[in-house]
């Protein structure tokens, strides 16, 4: 018989309904009947998409003995960590205090009122079963213990993440640059790229701190290495050589062997990353690599209604990775004489590269190009021969049974693919992009709001609506101000303004001088938390300070400004500490210390104008344009007549007849920073 999770709108938690686990979804009936019953609680989370929460619902979820421990001690509370990122949060606090260590599956073991007293990740299933039993018994024979010890526990995940208030510095400089990269750069790994560490993970606002900080401060060694690590990723086995798109992590440390789920928050923030990248040094990787991953999107991701679904599973049949991998003879069938360079290209073998059953993980090597034009190729022949290579490979693989899809539609990761086509557009001005990214932005405003006009963190389904978190509005914010700047259509940056006010008065705390992740009329959990260190995606915390900043910029609104000032001064202490953990944060330094660009085009060119600058990597940089606007910038330089103007600290240069008069104006600006 199906539990009540087969009533729920998550393709995770219907995973679960016919467990014989008495599942419940999160909500006031799971958590009442806690506390009248007086049981402790499982709060059990995962996500469609992870490879572990599979095994261990295989393992025990499905096992009948361990399914009768649960339902008969226990309240089973499962959890999409993706619908309910505020509970996972909370819970995943809890377990990194407890164990050092966090992941998913994710199992906490809570008192009624849902405080945690144990917790842990992937359970074997006799250890599960026996941590079951021990608890139940200690909660019948001494209750005061787990009192005394959620007591603490509690304490702890309140003062997480929690910042004093600090004074803003009178300025930040280069040397606190210097003091934040250079233990940071310590950790490269200069043999395959990233990070001496495994597993390996691409890290997208890493690099991208790191290829702007090189530009600016002249540093070749590490520009060096993010186009290394670029060339490494790309050319990986974690890159889908066949049909685009990037998995989650690679398991080793030479990028070959993905952990195969691929997300869309990913690779929004890597097509982002490989656009700009080819801005800096147009490598033809780069655009390929930017080519397949929005194909693939727009193929296996795209729904009718315009947005995009959130994630494709690591497993097919049951198995991890089955359907991404190729045997020798499959290759060998396809292509008869062009086998042999293909099977080395791809670095296939007859006994496997991956699994002893002859199992290969397609990839490259860094050279890869460089190896088909020794063959003989020309670089026009060799991207056609490529093209026709990959779509032969992906119509017989398509053949095969496909990977789970996790249809939720998550407001926050369709803005960061929103703003990854955007900035995919302004690097390449391709308008298949731009009009995709228009048709992701009309997505969110239909069918991510409610009817008060307050975002949504996923269109509502018959179940609930859950209203938006910080990063839901941090990053629709963030890719609407990319909108403006890409068309200076102003109706994108009302609507950027209007929910950054419903952001402070919903998110900020005066009294802390902070943005909490959840609303302050949300549903009451154990603790409200702040999201201060960044992750694979940036803090809600960083994400909505960036934007008031460049907001406070193009709208010249003080409060922004002073607001985001006073939060990143409460963090700025601690990104030393960690860099990698707080490379946004790290990005807004570079802005606070090499200032901004502010680019004022004006005329009936300004498009034309901003394209023609887009050929040029400037990383610092707000542009704005059109022939009549309201905004500060623009305002008494209406217009027919096409000019730009470049403006910092609220003083404008004469204005340039030219984007060539413009650039030399920028460069010159540029190389005198670069000797202070």
């Amino acid at each position: 018989m199906a539990n009540k999770l087969q009533y729920e709108h998550s393709p995770y938690l219907k995973q679960h309904a016919y467990n014989p686990v008495n599942w419940m979804p999160w909500g006031d009936e799971a958590l009442q009947k806690a506390k009248d019953e007086n049981k402790l609680i499982i709060v059990s989370i995962g996500y469609s998409a992870c490879h572990w929460c599979h095994v261990m619902e295989r393992e025990s979820f499905e096992n009948e003995a361990i399914a009768q421990t649960m339902n008969t001690f226990y309240v089973p509370i499962k959890i999409d960590r993706e619908e309910r990122p505020d509970i996972d949060q909370i819970y995943m606090i809890a377990v990194q205090l407890m164990t050092n260590a966090g992941g998913w599956p994710l199992n906490c073991i809570c008192l009624p009122d849902g405080r945690p007293i144990y917790g842990g990740t992937y359970f074997r299933p006799h250890d599960w079963q026996q941590v079951l039993l021990q608890i139940a018994q200690m909660w019948e024979d001494t209750p005061q213990v787990a009192f005394d010890y959620a007591e603490r526990l509690s304490n702890g995940i309140h003062q997480a993440e929690r910042l004093p208030i600090a004074p803003i510095p009178e300025k930040y400089t280069v040397t606190d640059l210097h003091h934040i990269v250079n233990p940071w750069k310590a950790q490269f790994d200069t043999t395959n790229g990233g990070y001496s560490r495994e597993p390996k993970f691409p890290l997208p606002n890493n690099w991208l701190f790191f290829l702007r900080y090189a530009v600016l401060a002249n540093d070749q060694p590490i520009l060096e290495h993010v186009h290394f690590t670029l060339h490494k990723i790309a050319n990986g086995g974690i890159y889908d050589q066949v049909g685009g798109g990037f998995a989650r992590y690679a398991v080793d440390g030479r990028w070959h062997i993905p952990h195969f789920e691929k997300m869309l928050y990913d690779n929004a923030q890597l097509i982002s990353l490989y656009s700009e990248a080819y801005q800096q040094n147009p490598v033809q990787l780069y655009k390929r690599v930017v080519e397949e991953t929005v194909a693939w999107a727009t193929r296996d991701m795209l729904a009718e209604n315009g947005g995009f679904y959130a994630a494709l599973d690591a497993d097919s049949e049951g198995v991890e990775g089955k359907y991404y991998t190729f045997h020798q003879e499959e290759l060998e069938n396809l292509f008869d004489e062009d086998a042999p360079f293909l099977i080395d290209y791809f670095h296939v073998t007859k006994s496997g590269n991956w699994h002893e059953e002859g199992t290969n993980v397609l990839y490259c090597v860094v050279e890869g190009d460089k190896m088909a034009f020794e063959s003989g190729f020309s670089e026009d022949h060799w991207e056609k021969y490529l093209r026709e290579v990959k779509k032969k490979l992906l119509s017989y693989r398509e053949k095969r049974i496909r990977p789970g899809l996790d249809h939720k539609q998550l407001t926050s990761w369709n803005a960061l693919f929103l703003k990854g086509l955007v900035d995919a557009y302004r690097v390449f001005d391709k308008q298949m992009y731009l009009d995709l990214a228009l048709q992701t932005a009309h997505f969110i405003k239909q069918y991510c709001f409610s009817d008060k006009d307050s975002l949504l963190h996923q269109p509502a389904d018959h179940n609930r609506q859950i209203f938006g978190f910080l990063d839901d509005y941090a990053f629709t914010i963030d890719s609407f101000i990319a909108l403006y700047e890409a068309t200076f259509e102003e109706s994108w940056l009302d609507e950027a303004h209007s929910l950054a006010e419903k952001a402070i008065n919903l998110f900020y705390s005066e009294e802390d001088k902070t943005f909490f992740y959840t609303a302050h009329d949300a549903e009451e959990l154990i603790a409200r938390k702040s999201e201060i260190m960044d992750n694979v995606i940036p803090a809600s915390s960083s994400a909505i300070v960036r934007v008031l900043y460049r907001l406070g910029e193009l709208l010249d609104t003080e409060r922004y400004m002073t607001t985001a000032d006073q939060v990143f001064a409460n963090v700025f202490p601690h990104i030393k500490q960690y860099g990698s953990a707080y490379s946004n944060w790290a990005i807004q330094l570079l802005e606070h210390v090499y200032g901004n660009n502010e680019i004022a085009f004006t005329g009936t060119e300004a498009v034309s104008w901003r394209k023609q600058l887009d050929k040029h990597y400037i990383p610092n940089k707000i542009t704005l344009g059109g022939t009549k606007s309201n905004l500060p910038l623009l305002k008494d330089k209406a217009g027919m007549e096409s000019k730009s103007y470049l403006c910092k600290n609220k003083a404008c240069s004469l204005p340039q007849n030219s984007v060539a008069e413009l650039l030399a104006l920028i460069n010159n600006n540029r190389d005198s920073s670069q000797k202070n």
